[in-house]
């Protein structure tokens, strides 16, 4: 296993800076996701540290060594790639040998890795099939299969299951996952889902526009996202918004937007409570229905859309004049134009700054 260090790199693209003064620090075995929309850098600083792409500046180390120009098969490293980029006319066992056979590994620790990477990734009944007898999901694990044979300290993933259907994809991670659990490596991996970031991440950094916006293990980014962009990104349906102002009413912190207001005296302030305009965020799935139990606060509002999705229902209402989404038990049975009661604890939602987007 081996530690990944990225200190104050910065990857320009025709004099255009895509990342500036990046650092970041991967524990030995952690399993590291870099999440962002696309366009954000995260696939660009996963090449960088492969050494796929030339950084302008700053310095990668792997194992203690640093390896900023050093060439990318020097750098020990296995990578897996969204295309599975096998050889057609080569059978599993070829595809997984190919690269040790050209190495000169001797015959017999060839068919020990093979072997061994088969057994792992549930390969060994496919092994003399062609890469076009197979379901996309068994050649994305051929192509892990094939970074794995290199008993790498490191391996990237990058966005490995963006080709697979949804039911491929959650098996194909789960097998990823297991295989982490297994072998101990460090691995980094890119993707735009949420679900695999925090599914599979022992932590996420979060990326916009080439800038880590937060860099925690998947509960503190899902439940104290540091901004308003984390917040907003992380989360299906989306966290609700809604703008107001810090005010203080018989001694205690409160939230107003028009007529209503939320006690905020069991929120958890990481500074002292701004002046001026705020955002309170409340997933849609930290709000009940019915009145609002003591130390909580509520609302009463028309239903205005409904989304069944069998386990779950999602239903949208209005509170303080804006929409409200709340996600609830599928068995729910309300009709358009429906009013209804809703809860929500203030000590497990987030409040932002709106002036500078950051959590308080």
């Amino acid at each position: 296993m081996s530690a990944v260090s990225v200190r104050d790199i910065g990857v320009e693209f025709g004099g255009l800076a895509v990342i500036e003064n990046l650092s970041i620090d991967i524990r030995e075995g952690e399993f590291i996701v870099l999440l962002g929309p696309s366009g954000c850098g995260k696939s660009t600083l996963l090449n960088g540290i492969a050494g796929l792409l030339d950084v302008s500046r700053g310095q990668i180390w792997i194992g203690g060594k640093n390896v900023t120009w050093t060439e990318p098969k020097d750098r020990g490293i296995g990578m897996v790639f969204q295309s599975y980029s096998l050889y057609p006319r080569m059978s599993v066992e070829e595809n997984l040998s190919f690269g040790l056979r050209i190495a000169g590994t001797p015959k017999t620790e060839v068919a020990a890795r093979v072997g061994r990477a088969a057994k792992m990734l549930h390969l060994e009944p496919l092994l003399r099939r062609k890469p076009s007898e197979l379901s996309g999901g068994q050649r994305q694990r051929v192509a892990i299969g094939r970074a794995l044979v290199r008993n790498c300290d490191v391996f990237l993933f990058d966005e490995p299951l963006s080709n697979l259907d949804a039911k491929l994809r959650n098996e194909l991670r789960i097998e990823i996952k297991k295989l982490h659990q297994g072998i101990g490596n460090t691995m980094i991996y890119v993707t735009h889902d949420q679900v695999e970031a925090l599914t599979l991440a022992d932590r996420i950094a979060v990326m916009k526009s080439g800038v880590i916006q937060q860099f925690a293990s998947p509960r503190d980014i899902y439940h104290k996202p540091a901004n308003l962009f984390v917040a907003g990104f992380i989360g299906s349906p989306a966290m609700n918004m809604i703008e107001g102002s810090i005010a203080k009413s018989g001694g205690a912190v409160v939230f107003q937007c028009q007529a209503s207001v939320v006690d905020l005296s069991r929120y958890e302030f990481s500074r002292p409570a701004p002046t001026g305009t705020v955002v309170l965020g409340v997933r849609p799935e930290h709000i009940g229905l019915g009145p609002a139990p003591t130390s909580q606060s509520g609302g009463r509002g028309k239903v205005t859309l409904i989304e069944p999705m069998g386990g779950e229902t999602v239903v949208w209402t209005e509170f303080a004049g804006r929409p409200l989404v709340i996600k609830t038990d599928g068995e729910v049975d309300f009709a358009l134009g429906d009013t209804i009661d809703f809860h929500f604890d203030p000590a497990r939602a987030s409040v932002f700054d709106a002036a500078s987007d950051e959590r308080v």
